[in-house]
């Protein structure tokens, strides 16, 4: 019988006996079991023993042990292979072998054996014992909400090798997830079960006990002689001490002073505690209570310190330190924490010194940088104003110098004296030689042509290089909706050695057609529904391409949008519309086509229950129209303008339809030519967090009354009026950007609108025709078929009185407004910026009100409404609003809130 003796040690290799040749796997002490040398084969054990080499060679490989790999599979991995010389001893390719199946970690425990020795002829087998597979994992000791959550958190995955690595991953994983929840104290074990349905398989149970959550009961500074704590507080958001108030008959302690002269059952109804009125009897003379979550983070916590300390440099305490900290418990078991803060001297700018420019005088860098001796020092404000932290904003010295083409440019301020308490600095400028644009990459346009994107592209090759025009590339690609504007990279690549730029951009396509589609059917009307297409990268000149047809020809930046909507024989729409933004492909002049054709009938024959065009009582209102815009981008004042020219002509033919009281049957032709001026310098088009919208236009008709005098008996065939629009927009973010993208970040919307419609002859009356129709959610309530301006007004119905202590639900609007004033006010955040969908919240102030005639006009008698909302914006149907508004003004009318509050929905943004 072969003699076999197997050394269990950590990845240790030994040659014993007869046919051992071993790696152990398993931790611990080492442990041998001996068998007595009597039975040892003399011949293998001379060639461990040898003194000099030998060769040998691999005659058989076995493997045994495996259960769920193949034995091939075994052998392959190793290395080693049926005739490979080996050398013995001292050749280690045994050794590698080990190596090789240890590093797949697939295995617990592996043994290589000699078997047979025949002359110069070896037989080798491998033991390899396999790391059980995952067959399910469960927790236990925690609520089932918090075990859902832990599955996604934990990072494992059934069928899966268990290692050690997976375990340890999936601790650390459990302890993070209880940590942010404020339970420093949890802690896991794992319970390894077999499956006793599956051999080869384990049950992973994580018994969890996360203790006592931890809880800030205060956060204490000491040392702090400038800066009064509660500052410092404010500046520590994620370390918050639970909110204390104690209160006396005479007055009140909270946490950030006293609140002297009122009791405390006077605090408590005024700040509206919920606090019952039986407790307030039994109050004490000194009382307190504590509310709200003050976890503990230990991560936040060392980013607040960084805080603490931006916060000194801030206000010129650049010495100042934190000294020391610690936490302690109290004996009820919360959590006190207490800061020692060196503060140090207050410092202040002294002399400013510039050093190796020559391209700008001194008086222009101070001018810019705007620092003057004696201010506060900032070592912020001074590496902003340098241009040291990169900002699309501009206006600092690193700005200056790279929209001049210095990519290479370099500056450096050094302390170059330090007296009492003033800093005296040298601003030490490298300019380097101006960098020239060489090549133009693009990459990640699967489906828009690459010139589509080169007209948007302001970096041009044998141009000098500048920072401004890479910025404002980047919100030109993102203005064109067809790219995920999250992902937009732009990579200067230097080449110092010629004094060149490559500029790479590196794009992701993102779905940009939008789809219109109900349906539905009723009784007399018959089939009713809508169907529009929006293709906003159309390209007609592939048109004729088969090849381009997916399913239409795109990738060409144009724009083509079709839209049917029928209410069965009631109501037909039919809309067609197409825009080239660069007619002629050299310059951003844009051309825009439409026609449109509205019938709207009423044609019920109550005597046989059944539509009938013929019935003498029926009416009709046809409306048919097209326009022609041809829009041209200014270089005055600034390229971000744009002047745009529409001529429009629509023809209105009714019969029995009374749409004003002095217009039932007959027609009506509108020819007007509206002239727009606008600026548009927001940084994105769907949530936009900076820039700003302007726009001012008017609208004109021939004077016809002028040259061919008035009729009477048809004073509407031939509209005339003048039509004025302002409109105004800001966006300004607040705070910090936050989230892995930078993309959460509040921001706060004010917009502006204005409109007037004027006559030219004051003995015909002002136009019915496109007159303002304010209220509601901005969607029209007359099928668009005579063309107002729909003003939104959220929380109100549409409305046709002015006065705004007039409840506007006593009566439908049938008559629109010649004036009209809105105000907005929005404070919006993003739930999720992504190419497939687009979400944001919003809670809004609006004020807004109309008028007819300008005597009647006052900018302060405005109806008010507040309320939240949510937009959605999905790539195939557009823009999607729902808002729930608060008018404040029929509030006052009705003197109930549930009578004054309005649901609304939105479609689309919101008009013009």
């Amino acid at each position: 019988m072969p003699l076999r003796k197997v050394t269990r040690m950590k990845r240790t290799l030994s040659f014993l006996g007869l046919f051992l040749f071993t790696l152990s796997a398993f931790s611990g002490f080492a442990q041998t079991d001996t068998i007595p040398p009597a039975s040892v084969d003399p011949e293998l054990l001379a060639i461990f023993e040898a003194k000099i080499p030998r060769k040998y060679t691999i005659a058989d490989i076995k493997v045994t042990g495996n259960v769920k790999f193949d034995a091939a599979i075994v052998i392959s991995v190793s290395g080693l292979s049926v005739g490979d010389e080996v050398t013995i001893p001292g050749g280690d390719n045994f050794a590698k072998a080990i190596n090789k199946l240890w590093a797949q970690n697939m295995f617990t425990n592996i043994n290589i054996f000699i078997t047979k020795l025949e002359d110069r002829n070896i037989w080798v087998e491998i033991v390899a014992q396999e790391r059980p597979m995952l067959s399910d994992f469960r927790f236990s000791g925690i609520r089932k909400g918090e075990a859902e959550e832990l599955k996604d958190k934990v990072g494992l995955f059934k069928s899966r090798v268990v290692t050690d690595n997976m375990r340890l991953s999936a601790l650390e994983a459990i302890s993070k997830y209880y940590t942010e929840k404020g339970f420093q104290g949890a802690e896991t074990k794992i319970k390894e079960l077999p499956d006793p349905n599956a051999a080869g398989r384990v049950i992973l149970e994580f018994q969890i006990d996360k203790g006592n959550k931890v809880r800030i009961d205060q956060v204490h500074f000491f040392g702090n002689n400038s800066v009064e704590e509660t500052k410092l507080k404010k500046k520590m958001k994620g370390t918050k001490e639970r909110m204390r108030f104690t209160l006396q008959p005479d007055s009140i302690w909270t946490p950030y002073g006293q609140v002297s002269g009122m009791s405390a059952r006077q605090f408590v109804q005024e700040k509206k505690f919920l606090i019952p009125t039986q407790t307030l009897q039994y109050l004490e003379p000194w009382f307190r209570f504590r509310f709200g979550s003050a976890k503990f983070n230990d991560k936040k916590y060392r980013e607040d310190k960084e805080k603490v300390l931006e916060y000194y440099n801030s206000i010129g305490y650049r010495d100042a330190v934190i000294a020391s900290d610690t936490q302690y418990y109290d004996r009820k078991g919360n959590l006190n924490v207490a800061l020692k803060v060196d503060e140090g001297k207050r410092y202040y700018f002294g002399n400013m010194t510039w050093k190796g420019n020559t391209k700008y005088p001194d008086s222009i860098l101070n001018m810019l940088l705007g620092i003057r001796k004696g201010e506060i020092y900032n070592i912020e404000t001074l590496n902003k104003k340098l241009g040291k932290q990169l900002s699309q904003e501009g206006g600092d010295i690193s700005s200056l110098y790279m929209d001049n083409g210095y990519l290479f440019f370099q500056i450096d301020p050094v302390e170059t004296s330090v007296y009492n308490d003033t800093i005296d600095h040298e601003i030490r400028i490298m300019e380097g030689p101006q960098a020239t644009i060489k090549n133009i990459k693009i990459e990640g346009n699967d489906k828009t042509r690459e010139y589509v994107i080169r007209r948007e592209i302001r970096t041009l090759p044998g141009e000098k290089f500048s920072r401004s025009d890479i910025i404002r590339t980047q919100r030109e690609l993102s203005q064109l909706g067809y790219f995920n504007q999250e992902k937009i990279g732009i990579n200067p690549v230097p080449n110092q050695e010629d004094g060149t730029v490559d500029i790479n951009y590196s794009l992701e396509e993102k779905s940009s057609d939008q789809l219109e589609l109900s349906a539905g059917w009723g009784g007399n009307i018959g089939l009713t529904g809508t169907l529009g297409v929006t293709f906003n990268n159309f390209s007609i000149k592939n048109i004729f391409s088969k090849e381009s047809w997916d399913p239409l020809p795109s990738g060409g930046g144009q724009k083509l949008s079709l839209r049917f909507q029928s209410n069965g024989r009631f109501f037909r729409s039919l809309n067609f519309s197409f825009t080239e933004p660069w007619l002629g492909g050299k310059k951003r002049n844009s051309f825009t086509v439409s026609i449109f054709n509205t019938r709207f009938s009423n044609a019920y024959n109550p005597y046989t229950g059944m539509f009938d065009r013929n019935y003498a009582d029926s009416s009709f209102l046809n409306t048919t129209g097209g326009s022609i815009s041809l829009g041209k981008q200014l270089k005055w004042p600034d390229d971000f303008f744009t002047l745009v020219y529409t001529l429009s002509y629509i023809n209105y033919e009714s019969r029995n339809y009374a749409i004003f009281p002095t217009f039932s049957t007959g027609k009506s032709s509108n020819l007007n030519l509206r002239i727009a001026l606008s600026r548009a310098s927001v940084d994105q088009p769907i949530f936009p967090r900076s820039g700003s919208n302007f726009m001012l236009s008017g609208a004109f008709t021939p004077p016809w009354s002028s040259f061919l005098g008035i009729d009477q008996n048809d004073i509407y065939k031939l509209v005339e009026y003048h039509k004025w629009r302002f409109n105004a927009e800001w966006f300004v973010p607040l705070g910090r950007a936050t989230g892995e993208d930078k993309s959460r970040q509040f921001v706060l919307r004010f917009a502006a609108k204005y409109g007037f419609m004027g006559r030219y002859n004051k003995d015909l009356p002002i136009s019915p025709f496109e007159r303002f129709q304010v209220g509601d959610a901005g969607l029209t309530n007359n099928f668009g078929v005579l063309g107002y301006d729909i003003i939104a007004h959220r929380g109100y119905p549409v409305y046709q009185v002015s006065d705004p202590t007039i409840n506007p639900d006593i009566s439908r609007a049938s008559n629109f407004f010649t004036i009209f004033n809105k105000y907005t006010m929005e404070l919006r955040y993003p739930f999720v910026t992504n190419p497939s969908s687009t979400i944001f919240g919003l809670a809004f102030f609006e004020a807004a009100n109309g008028w007819y005639s300008v005597k009647q006009w006052n900018p302060f008698e405005l109806r008010r409404s507040v309320g939240v909302g949510v937009r959605f914006f999905l790539p195939m149907f557009g823009l999607l609003g729902f808002d729930y508004g608060i008018g404040l003004d029929r509030v006052t009318a009705t003197g109930k809130l549930r009578d004054a509050s309005k649901f609304t929905f939105m479609l689309g943004f919101e008009p013009e």
